[in-house]
């Protein structure tokens, strides 16, 4: 890696479902919804038993397959305003670090979803190129095409935005404070 690379990476994207702001962050609020928001070729579950109340402070544990691996992940909801954001914070799991913050806005009679997700992978930004940057557009894409039917909308009236990779040039300010 060389001095300029900081090995730390953001993903971003947004998507605009025609809802109210209360009803889509209900949606990313039920952290089980995230087994039917993500591809199926993750095998991804959520371990912690239900009921799990979301608050600032609450540890989530999953199980997951990467590249036929499997993935114990535990993430912290590291901020939770409803029905502004939230952000999950990686404890273990695949990643030196994952920061994901979420966003809803209103806008136009619905609501904006932004995701932000400050990243850095074991390997640095060879393996990032190779294995982790196309996973996440998959995971990323797979998830805006789901979001519109279980909202209850069709795909058509949604607006999707690109999902950007970049290098984060300033590691310090990678996170948002919430």
């Amino acid at each position: 890696m060389s001095r300029n690379d900081s090995g730390v990476f953001v993903l971003s994207t947004h998507v605009w479902i025609p809802r109210n702001r209360p009803d889509v962050f209900a949606l990313f609020a039920d952290t089980f919804q995230l087994e039917r928001l993500t591809p199926p070729w993750l095998r991804f579950r959520v371990l912690t038993q239900s009921p799990i109340e979301m608050h600032k402070g609450r540890l989530i544990d999953y199980q997951l397959r990467l590249h036929g691996f499997p993935v114990r992940w535990r993430t912290e909801i590291t901020g939770w305003e409803p029905p502004f954001r939230f952000q999950d914070s990686q404890i273990r799991g695949p990643y030196s670090q994952w920061i994901h913050t979420h966003t809803f806005e209103e806008v136009g009679g619905g609501t904006l979803v932004r995701d932000r997700v400050v990243y850095r992978v074991p390997g640095g930004s060879l393996v990032n190129r190779l294995f982790v940057q196309g996973d996440l557009r998959r995971i990323f894409s797979y998830r805006h095409q789901q979001l519109p039917e279980l909202l209850g909308v069709s795909e058509a009236e949604c607006d999707r935005g690109e999902i950007t990779i970049s290098r984060e040039r300033n590691a310090d300010q990678s996170a948002l404070v919430l």
